[in-house]
């Protein structure tokens, strides 16, 4: 975009040149190669990981479980990312211009913003289901087999993340009067309205965040009152094993009549057998481990949720309150010139000039 342009938008009072978000952006040369490259390979192996994800679930009858329903969902949302949100941001990311229309910037911004938003919620309710899975395994095994509950949760899951965003893109520029938006760029109308952001974070990143965590340290504290448990039951169970031997040595004859019946009990009822204390404290092993597994699953979701997540959401408030002055987006760009391209010794300047 040349000066003159950008002299023109300054000038019609519309939008401020520190408020532009892609203007003049365009990558060129190798930088547009290798940036064109990650992108495609990207779309690829997330279109084609929940597309197995899918298929899965659609060919495999045992995974239809309550469970699986919301990997299932949390697969379509990541799936449609991949198919059509990448894709469509691929050109305007590597240009700097969008040149597709208004209606489809609205689709795209709604679909954008509806999938990310479902995934948060997605994991939210994982992180539940594992939770429930640990703290009530009696009753969550009962409900395995119930998979209306689980449909009515996954539908809720859509409608929060399109109640949360969609309305305040769509009905943003008439409540306002104008659109704040240049015609050659795309995002949201309260893209620097810090307190929208601000209000919308809690519910799509603090809220899930604080929640995530929650569930990882709660099944943390429930393994561990567990485990000290176990503990406790065979230190018990050593300390009676002595004590048991001299009575039983003291009346042989009470012992034999035990031993006797206990074996004509197991001889005649072998599942009874089976079910003795020792099964039990054999299985609780296994048991720990599995939830161990899921502790473990969970607290990686919680890094890679804070990590991912936690920049974007705390840069994109900050930028909204100071309105673009403090952090730049041809900054990022910048940097993200350096780690492709170490070799050059420059950069060039951006091309967002100030008129004096």
């Amino acid at each position: 975009m040349s000066q003159l342009q950008q002299s023109d938008s300054n000038s019609s009072g519309v939008y401020s040149d520190n408020s532009r978000v892609h203007s003049g952006a365009a990558f060129s040369g190798p930088m547009f190669v290798v940036l064109m490259v990650m992108m495609v390979t990207l779309v690829m192996v997330i279109v084609l990981g929940n597309a197995l994800v899918i298929f899965a679930f659609k060919v495999d009858k045992s995974l239809r479980r309550q469970c699986n329903y919301y990997f299932l969902n949390l697969a379509i949302s990541d799936f449609l990312v991949g198919a059509f949100c990448i894709p469509v941001y691929i050109p305007y990311t590597l240009t700097g211009k969008w040149s597709l229309g208004r209606g489809v910037c609205k689709l795209w911004l709604v679909m954008d913003y509806l999938l990310c938003s479902a995934s948060v919620f997605n994991i939210v309710l994982i992180s539940y289901d594992r939770f429930l899975s640990v703290t009530r395994a009696v009753s969550y095994r009962a409900r395995q087999s119930m998979t209306h509950p689980a449909i009515i949760k996954m539908v809720t899951v859509w409608v929060l993340a399109f109640v949360l965003y969609s309305p305040a893109i769509i009905f943003w520029e008439l409540v306002a009067g104008r659109s704040h938006v240049p015609k050659d760029e795309c995002f949201a109308e309260f893209y620097h309205s810090w307190y929208f952001l601000l209000s919308a974070s809690m519910l799509e990143f603090f809220s899930p965040f604080i929640s995530v965590a929650f569930f990882n340290l709660s099944i943390y504290l429930n393994i561990r009152r567990r485990r000290l448990q176990s503990v406790e039951a065979q230190l018990h169970l050593q300390h009676s094993q002595p004590h048991a031997e001299g009575v039983s040595a003291a009346s042989g004859l009470g012992a034999k009549l035990a031993r006797r019946a206990s074996i004509h009990s197991q001889s005649s009822s072998p599942s009874l057998g089976k079910a003795d204390p020792s099964a039990s404290r054999a299985a609780l092993p296994s048991r720990l481990s599995r939830d161990k597994k899921i502790a473990k699953s969970l607290a990686i979701i919680v890094c890679v949720f804070a990590i991912c997540w936690a920049p974007y959401t705390l840069l994109m408030i900050i930028r909204a309150a100071c309105r673009g002055r403090c952090i730049q987006h041809h900054c990022f760009r910048r940097a993200f010139a350096k780690i492709l391209c170490p070799k050059r010794h420059t950069t060039p300047p951006s091309p967002v000039l100030r008129v004096t």
